[in-house]
């Protein structure tokens, strides 16, 4: 998190020193991004057959060597193949971060707890980046931010090394690796991931960015063909099926889609409608910073008050009413955008936690990796598609108008009338997400549901 946010402080500057265009500049964070959501189940099932300890700990190698390989990048496709290769490394460690702390206990309340603290580091990380980058800049070269991953990932390696037991064998499984499955799963996920930027680059009228969901809607039904008669499938869908897993999958991408949707028109909103400068839209995004930092304390007294899967409802449900307020009032002022930012910002910070604990306690426990993965997966995918729904909505409502200097009345109107109908769009999707998440999780106490363990 702390890489991501420290690196876009530093796009102008690398773009300066490497000669970079705009679209290049993308490829340095998208081939991250890409390389991250398209390689997470795969190194989740080979973690739940090789050993989970033992894939982090290679991650956590490669991380730092990626890290320091930037010291010697000399031109912008150098810094892209250094950030795809980190974004391997991270497919490799995410997952197993969550898999491996939700191991070390056997009950709840410090599971959560520990899910609880992973998430504030991380959100700390994001927080803090862009000020922690703007600050090194002053006095040092670009390549150093990204050798903070180097202490971080020896850290990481030596405490993992030290702190956590070699995986048993009987918490693993064997089953051959589905190389078929895996392929078609990853391209699913790449062109899943590349089609929303698509959409916001070339527009709704280009035929490149259709092809590409196009192409991810065909492969994806490949993939689920594939799973479905494959004897050793890479991911077993009924076990996806279960209520506790499907519950919290859906959940979860609805946190992610309203979140990245809402921070994407927010920010325009408060530059280009309210014409505050960067800065001060900066500010006025701290409610979202300050809750989603701080909320960790309202996760362990609401879960002791209702439960996970409650919890989780109550929480995804927020997230939905911080887009209905968003949408009815946020054209009216920015204290209404604020409420917003908090309500969607407080509820997914708790079904960050709650959602992935579910969906993790719903798995076998040889199967607790993927089941890390599908959780970063289904939120890696739905953030691009909260953000592209918005960029196309925008674009079509106010074409080639958004970096203009100065607007008409016109644009001004046409403009707050796509922030409503994306803010529309935003909450009905993720009210069906949530929906059916809360359908799903209503089955966990049926006889036969098979949803926890």
């Amino acid at each position: 998190m702390l890489d991501n946010s420290i690196l876009n402080v530093a796009l102008p500057t690398i773009g300066r020193e490497l000669a970079a265009s705009a679209t290049t500049l993308q490829w340095v964070t998208g081939a991250y991004s890409v390389v991250f959501g398209g390689l997470m189940l795969v190194f989740g099932a080979l973690a739940d057959r090789a050993g989970r300890r033992k894939v982090m700990l290679a991650g956590l190698v490669l991380l730092g060597t990626a890290s320091l390989a930037t010291m010697f990048v000399t031109a912008a496709w150098q810094l892209i193949a250094v950030r795809a290769v980190m974004g391997v490394a991270a497919a490799m460690t995410t997952p197993g971060s969550l898999a491996l702390a939700f191991r070390l206990f056997d009950d709840d309340k410090p599971r959560v707890r520990a899910t609880t603290l992973i998430s504030t580091v991380g959100l700390v990380g994001l927080a803090t980046g862009p000020t922690l980058g703007g600050f090194a800049l002053t006095f040092a070269p670009w390549q150093a931010l990204l050798l903070v991953n180097v202490p971080v990932a020896v850290l990481a390696f030596v405490g993992i090394r030290v702190g956590i037991p070699v995986d048993r064998p009987d918490d693993l499984h064997r089953d051959p690796i589905d190389v078929a499955g895996a392929v078609l799963g990853t391209s699913t996920i790449v062109l899943a991931l590349v089609s929303p930027t698509l959409f916001v680059e070339a527009g709704a009228a280009s035929a490149l960015p259709w092809i590409t969901a196009v192409a991810a809607l065909v492969v994806g039904t490949c993939f689920v063909i594939r799973q479905k008669t494959a004897r050793h499938p890479m991911l077993d869908l009924k076990l996806v099926a279960r209520p506790l897993v499907s519950s919290g999958l859906a959940l979860k991408a609805a946190a992610g889609l309203a979140t990245a949707g809402l921070s994407y028109l927010a920010t325009l909103q408060l530059q280009l409608d309210l014409r505050w400068t960067p800065a001060q839209a900066a500010i006025g995004m701290l409610p979202q910073v300050v809750v989603l930092i701080a909320g960790g304390v309202l996760i362990s007294p609401l879960i002791a008050r209702v439960g996970l899967v409650k919890a989780a409802w109550l929480s995804a449900s927020a997230v939905v009413c911080g887009l209905a307020v968003y949408t009815a009032f946020g054209r009216i002022g920015y204290a209404w955008i604020a409420l917003a930012l908090v309500l969607v910002a407080a509820g997914m910070r708790v079904v960050g936690v709650v959602a992935g604990n579910n969906v993790i306690r719903g798995l076998p426990e040889n199967r607790t990796t993927i089941g890390a993965a599908l959780i970063d997966t289904a939120s890696e995918v739905t953030t691009g598609i909260g953000i592209a729904l918005s960029g196309t909505i925008l674009a079509a409502f106010v074409p080639g108008a958004l970096a203009a200097a100065a607007w008409s009345a016109r644009q001004t109107t046409a403009f707050r009338e796509a922030i409503t109908y994306a803010g529309l769009a935003l909450t009905l999707l993720s009210a069906a997400l949530v929906g059916w998440g809360i359908v799903r999780g209503r089955a966990v106490d049926q006889p036969g549901a098979g949803g926890s363990r």
